[in-house]
């Protein structure tokens, strides 16, 4: 049986271990030394980004983090549910890993990335709450949503449901498989104003059918910010014996996650957006129970069968060719970062500025497309102004502002931990003035 750690604290150990053990081996490369993920010491000790560390308190703290990020002066990035800048030590990690693969190309030096590849794998399952043997250290979300859509055993007329505000890995590439296996594609659409989590279950519970065999979600859309109840929904999929895949990528180091007690049978997600890490790495998790029965969407190199393919668990859906391992490096720096600052506080820094930025938008006048409620809401937040033309909003934010937000949905702005409240001052003030012009 794969382990399942039982708490945050579990999570916390194992990674502080974890790290001690990877700083002692004389096989890593040379990298390791310098970088600030391999500091012994669990919570509460003076670690890089603590506020010990970084001797500030309140904003200042935050005005702290900000300055570990390698943004350009002028500019004001809002887009963490595209793309999140990653702060300077996930950046010489990744790139001093890189320098040391290109300098020794060896079997025996590349090996040594091996023992880092698991152990950002413990590190990964221990954040999400599940077991190690349940996750594949895979591309990026895309990646991850296509091995279920072309993994998951269905026959002609078994049925999908799939929420309509999907990301297209996640909602046209089930339409390409209705198209060559003779499946059944039905949408679920959410109504744009809710007071409730039963009102966004509803559509779903409404979808499914004897013949339905997967529910397909997204558990924040990056498209209107709504939150889906991911644990009811999982729950009544559960109950139907069909198979819940959920599409993370818009809480993946955004708030702290239990999978396991969310009960989903698969989740997919991406470094690059609010996890602040590398480009081109992201995670399949994989329920042990179903692991065994969903297709790769690779095969290659130490692909086995019958017992040696069970006995690899969710490793079997990485069989991927070369990857660059400097990404690992990167991975697991940001993933060390997160245990620092702490999930909660970071979920809960998230949603203050996106609280601020719903009020000041509704205070424009703008039609709140996100949900007011935290409950019903995560760190996207998405408005529409009447008679606006939300492109050139945004276009002339970043030429003449400085601001990246995104025209997704409606004027999207979506701020994390590299943001400042005066940051969201600025943006919103921007937003006014083209608002006035």
């Amino acid at each position: 049986m794969f382990r399942h750690p039982s708490s945050r604290r579990r999570f916390l150990q194992r990674l502080a271990l974890g790290s001690a053990g990877l700083a002692a081996s004389p096989l890593l490369p040379t990298w390791i030394s310098a970088s600030e993920k391999v500091k012994e010491g669990g919570p509460g000790h003076d670690t890089a980004w603590s506020t010990e560390a970084l001797g500030r308190a309140g904003e200042d703290y935050w005005e702290a983090i900000r300055e570990r990020f390698l943004i350009r002066p002028g500019l004001i990035p809002m887009n963490a549910a595209n793309l999140c800048p990653a702060p300077r030590e996930v950046v010489e990690a990744t790139e001093a890993a890189g320098r040391d693969v290109d300098g020794d190309v060896s079997f025996q030096n590349r090996a040594t990335y091996d023992e880092l590849r698991e152990g950002l794998r413990e590190g990964i399952a221990g954040y999400l709450g599940v077991g190690e043997g349940e996750i594949a250290l895979v591309r990026n979300t895309s990646e991850a949503n296509n091995t279920i859509v072309w993994g998951v055993p269905l026959e002609p007329g078994d049925e999908v449901v799939v929420f309509d505000q999907n990301h297209a890995t996640n909602n046209v590439a089930w339409d390409v498989r209705a198209a060559r296996d003779g499946i059944v594609v039905r949408r679920a659409a959410v109504p744009e104003t809710v007071d409730g989590p039963e009102e966004l279950l509803a559509p779903f519970l409404a979808a499914f059918s004897p013949r339905t065999r997967v529910v397909t979600f997204s558990d924040v859309s990056n498209v209107t910010g709504v939150r889906l109840p991911v644990r009811e929904l999982c729950q009544a999929a559960r109950n139907r014996g069909i198979h819940a895949h959920v599409d993370g990528a818009q809480t993946f180091g955004a708030e702290p996650l239990e999978l396991a007690e969310l009960g989903c049978d698969s989740y997919a997600t991406s470094s690059h957006k609010w996890f602040m890490g590398p480009k081109e790495g992201g995670v399949l998790y994989v329920r042990e129970d179903r692991i065994q029965e969903i297709w790769p969407l690779s095969v290659g190199v130490g692909w086995g069968s019958g017992a040696e393919t069970t006995a690899r668990g969710a490793r079997k859906f990485e069989t991927l060719g070369q990857r660059n391992d400097a990404t690992f490096a990167g991975m697991l720096t940001a993933l060390r970062m997160h245990q620092e600052v702490g999930p909660e506080r970071i979920g809960n820094r998230i949603q203050e500025l996106a609280a601020m930025v719903k009020d000041g938008m509704v205070g424009m006048g703008a039609h709140l497309i996100t949900p007011r409620s935290p409950a019903l809401s995560g760190g996207v937040v998405v408005g529409r102004f009447d008679g606006v033309d939300t492109g050139e909003i945004h276009q002339r934010l970043y030429s003449e502002h400085g601001v990246a937000g995104a025209p997704t949905g409606g004027l999207r702005f979506c701020p994390h931990i590299y943001n400042t409240r005066a940051d969201v001052e600025t943006v919103l003030d921007a937003v006014a003035q083209l608002l006035r012009a």
